[in-house]
């Protein structure tokens, strides 16, 4: 079973999301758990602080490596990790592959950043793989790592109605999916393309690889094909 400890400083943002759908299912089946740690929990002081002013001055709060050592330790005393990930802007852009791979490992860790960021020693000495899921700034990293975490779970054995589904979905084979359609075969004068109806699999196959190819072409350029 797979293992995700999610270490926050607002925990709450992230429990609605925990608590539906398939994620939820996939916890209740024990196939995974997701559990949510509180930074200020290991806190300085009586007032549970986590961040302070930059050295040499400048904007924005910072987030103590104290804290975050001593949650990170307490937690590896519990279990051994294979990875300590750190939700950061300037992370590795997080893609299929690398989910393919996070959904094979039975523990991981993963660092929200906050304020103006972490402590770079927090990243010299206690983080394994930093995560980006774009080139774009939030105010913390909440989402990310529910985008992580879903990505990963979802991948799971057992997690999904259909194990196939998520075999075939787009990035998988660093494709665009094929265009998908269901009932009615007629609505408002457009059509569902006769291949999909004619019941011959194999063509259907050979069809859906084809738009595949051309969606990504059109759509992702970017990719080699």
């Amino acid at each position: 079973m797979l293992n995700i400890d999610i270490i926050s400083v607002l925990p709450e943002l992230l429990k609605s999301p925990l608590e539906h759908s398939i994620i939820k299912r996939g916890m209740d089946k024990k196939v995974f758990s997701v559990n949510l740690i509180d930074l200020r929990d290991y806190g300085i002081g009586k007032h549970k602080q986590v961040d302070d002013y930059q050295f040499g001055g400048g904007s924005g709060m910072v987030m103590q490596i104290e804290p975050i050592y001593n949650c990170i330790t307490y937690l590896k005393s519990k279990r051994n990790y294979d990875e300590v990930i750190f939700l950061t802007p300037d992370g590795d852009i997080f893609n299929q592959k690398t989910a393919n791979k996070l959904s094979l490992c039975k523990n991981l860790i993963l660092l929200c950043g906050h304020y103006k960021g972490v402590d770079e020693r927090v990243r010299e000495h206690l983080i394994t793989k930093e995560i980006s899921i774009g080139n774009f700034v939030l105010t913390g990293g909440e989402l990310p790592a529910l985008i992580v975490a879903d990505a990963v779970c979802r991948l799971l054995p057992g997690v999904l109605n259909n194990e196939e589904s998520a075999l075939t979905d787009t990035f998988q084979d660093d494709l665009v999916s094929a265009p998908v359609y269901t009932r009615p075969a007629q609505f408002n004068g457009w059509s569902v393309p006769e291949i999909l109806l004619s019941g011959n699999l194999k063509e259907i196959e050979k069809w859906r690889d084809e738009q595949s190819i051309e969606r990504t072409k059109t759509k992702r350029p970017d990719f080699e094909i």
